[in-house]
Formats: C-alpha cells, sequence, structure tokens
C-alpha cells in the first residue's frame, strides 16, 4: 500500500502558487483496509475517503471506461492492482497528471512537468473525449492561467471541437455545468473562458444567447468596440472577481442579441427584451435565486445607473424599490459594480471615471435614512402611511440631487 499526492496540489506547487486542498491517491488497498484504517468512505460514484485526522480526500487509484453519456457515463474499476501510471492516464490534463512520493520525488509518466514549462493545457490520452465536462475545465485552466502565458494545445483544442461536433455536451447536467461557469467566473481572466468555449463551438450549445452577441453591431459612439460580444468580454474584464457581479456583467446586454436588424445598430429596449433570456439562462443552469435576482436587476436598470443624473427623483425612487435596495444595500452595492463594469467595458475606456456610482450610493443612502417612526407620531397609518413615506424619500433624494456636483458623464 503506497500513498502519493496528486493533481492540483503537485501542480500549483511546481508553479509556485499556494496551494489550498491536497489529494491522495492510494496504490494497492481495498475499501475493507481503508476503513480499518479508520479512513470514512464518502460519495457514491468513486471509492474516495478522509482521512481521519486531515479530513483530506484519499481515493483509490482506478480506472475508468465509458458506458454512456456526459458526467456519470463510467464503469469505474478500482482495485490493489491498478498502478498508478493507470490513475493518472485517466486525468484530464498532463499538469494534472503529476504525483509525488512520500519523499517529495515527482512523477510524470506524461509529460506535465514539459507542459508546464511550456506553458500548455494539453489532454493525457484519447480518452479525454469520453467526458464532456473536460471541455469547461479546460476552459477554465485557460481562465486560471492565461496571465501566466498558457494556452491550450492545438490538438487538444481540436479534440474538444470533435467532442462539440458529436453532441456530447448536449448531455451534460445543470449541477455540473453551474460549478464549472461559477468557479470560471471567478478566476483571474474569465473572459478567457468564453472565448475557449466560442472557439471549440461550446459556447453556442451551453450558452447560444452570449454566443449571439458576436457580430452584433453597436454605436460607435458610445462603443468604440462595436462587437457587443467583444462588449461584454471588456466588461467581464472590468467586474470585480465576485461571481454574482460577474454574471450578472455576463447577461447584462442578452437583449442585443435579439435586436431587430433594421434598427441596427440602435438597440432601443433591449434591457427589456434581455429578461426572458436572462431568466431562462438561470433557469437552465439552476443559478441561485440571488444571483438571478441580481442579474435580471442589472439587464433591466443598468441604463438607468448610467443616465442617473438625468433620472427624477421619483424615478430615483422607483429603481430603489424596483431593485430592493433599501432592504438589500449589498445587492444593490453588487448593481453598481456591474454597471460601472459595463460603462468601463469599452475599447479605450477601461480608465474613466464612474461618478453615477457615488450618487447612486447617496440617494440610496438619503432614502434609507427616512424611517416612519415621525410619520406614525403624526398619525399615519396604513395605505397613508407607505404613501407619506414614499413622499418624504423622495424629498430626501430630491436634496441629494440639488446639491449633488452632477456630471454630464453619458455611459
Amino acid at each position: 500500500m503506497k500513498t502519493y499526492l496528486v493533481g492540483g496540489a503537485v501542480r500549483d506547487n511546481l508553479l509556485g502558487r499556494p496551494v489550498h486542498e491536497r489529494d491522495w491517491v492510494v496504490v494497492g488497498a481495498n475499501e475493507a483496509q481503508m476503513q480499518q484504517l479508520g479512513f470514512s468512505p464518502v460519495g457514491k460514484d468513486f471509492p474516495v475517503f478522509l482521512h481521519p485526522q486531515t479530513s483530506e480526500e484519499y481515493a483509490l487509484a482506478r480506472t475508468e471506461r465509458k458506458s454512456g453519456h456526459g458526467y456519470g457515463g463510467f464503469t469505474v474499476h478500482a482495485s490493489p492492482d491498478v498502478t498508478l501510471e493507470q490513475d493518472l492516464l485517466r486525468r484530464d490534463l498532463t499538469i494534472n497528471a503529476m504525483a509525488e512520493d512520500e519523499n517529495g520525488e515527482l512523477i510524470d509518466p506524461y509529460g506535465g512537468r514539459a507542459d508546464l514549462d511550456a506553458r500548455l493545457l494539453r489532454h493525457v490520452s484519447p480518452a479525454f473525449a469520453e467526458d464532456p465536462l473536460r471541455i469547461l475545465r479546460v476552459a477554465r485552466f485557460a481562465a486560471r492561467y492565461h496571465h501566466l502565458g498558457f494556452s491550450i494545445a492545438d490538438e487538444t483544442m481540436a479534440l474538444m471541437k470533435q467532442m462539440v461536433d458529436a453532441g456530447e455536451v448536449e448531455h451534460l447536467v445543470a449541477e455540473r455545468v453551474w460549478k464549472e461557469v461559477s468557479r470560471a467566473l471567478t478566476e483571474p481572466d474569465p473572459d478567457i473562458f468564453i472565448r475557449v468555449l466560442r472557439q471549440c463551438g461550446a459556447l453556442k450549445v451551453l450558452l447560444p444567447e452570449v454566443d449571439a452577441l458576436f457580430g452584433v453591431p453597436q454605436p460607435a459612439k458610445y462603443h468604440p468596440e462595436i462587437d457587443t460580444g467583444e462588449h461584454v468580454l471588456l466588461a467581464l474584464r472590468a467586474a470585480p472577481a465576485d461571481l454574482p457581479v460577474r454574471f450578472a456583467t455576463l447577461l447584462h446586454d442578452l437583449g442585443k442579441g435579439v435586436t431587430p436588424e433594421e434598427i441596427l445598430p440602435s438597440h432601443r429596449g433591449h434591457e427589456v427584451a434581455g429578461l426572458p433570456l436572462v431568466r431562462e439562462v438561470c433557469r437552465r443552469w439552476r443559478a441561485p435565486k440571488q444571483l438571478t435576482a441580481l442579474a435580471t436587476g442589472v439587464c433591466e436598470y443598468h441604463l438607468h445607473s448610467h443616465k442617473a443624473f438625468e433620472l427624477r427623483p421619483q424615478t430615483l425612487m422607483k429603481v430603489l424599490r424596483a431593485l430592493d435596495a433599501l432592504r438589500r444595500p449589498e445587492r444593490f452595492e453588487q448593481f453598481l459594480q456591474s454597471c460601472e463594469a459595463d460603462a468601463r467595458g469599452r475599447t479605450g475606456l477601461e480608465d474613466r471615471e464612474y461618478p453615477q456610482v457615488g450618487y447612486l450610493r447617496a440617494v440610496r443612502a438619503a432614502a434609507a435614512a427616512v424611517t416612519a417612526d415621525k410619520l406614525i407620531a403624526q398619525g399615519y397609518e396604513g395605505a397613508e402611511l407607505g404613501k407619506a413615506l414614499d413622499r418624504a424619500r423622495i424629498q430626501a433624494i430630491a436634496a441629494v440631487k440639488k446639491n449633488y456636483p452632477e456630471s454630464d458623464d453619458d455611459a
């Protein structure tokens, strides 16, 4: 029985990156032996155990054989006679198919160290094609390591395209897709994730609403990059590494993909046209409710943010109410961050000021400071209390608008 450190811990240690979790492979043991040693079995599909002290994952060396479609369509064989090299062979990329023994010696049967040095993401074997989830994993690794100079090997990209053409991506389940998408959107270069999916054809299958944005023109006056898809990727780069903000930013302009050709490059009403598309994406991939709420809010009201200085106090109050901004200040802050990313996601305008953020924060603070206590003391109750509270908040917003140094910056 021998134990080896494998996968991401080995890879990131060689790259000089912090190691956040360690995974182990056990060769020469069976499930009964692991439990006798105090390991706790976890999961149903694979022979994986938790260490009794560290809670780190220890998996029995195994092989896999394709027996169906999608992520779960595999027959797993785990026994003491499976070798470390056989276990590593089933992994996705060569840089993830390395191991270290108890002495820290590197075991690298498939050239992972050389590919690390060459900054290449290359599949280990043709068995890569048996699991379509690996397309998303490769795209996610590309987003993680792009800033280090990594690219996808030509033969791996060609294989990914073949997998898409064969219809394998259509068999992915929502939970697995969402897990990869949500992780990828928080990587250093989330736009690379989208570019890779588009290059291999998977974006058209998984996110056709986003894929439809590429090639759609916008007015050069406001969008020097012109292409809507490129604008969305620029906005994604400008957004902070926060999943709800980046997810909302990715979906904020979906309505431009259904703009009638006769009115292009104008996109009148795209914020309303995009709402059913945003809801469909969220439904399809089972996005959490709070992310759906933010994404629909950004889609519908991002133009209101851009034009905040032009809006009447009554309209500003309507926006606050629609976004539930008084009760959910953290979501409103995410809304502002996404709108700012949209404004900065334009060629040559990446460092522009966006004073609307400060103004809308002040507007919300003024409205939130108005409470019902004084109005109740004045005798208001029921529906009349609600109306009086609304009027008082609009007056507070009007005071902010009157005293705030307005900007004529047009986003």
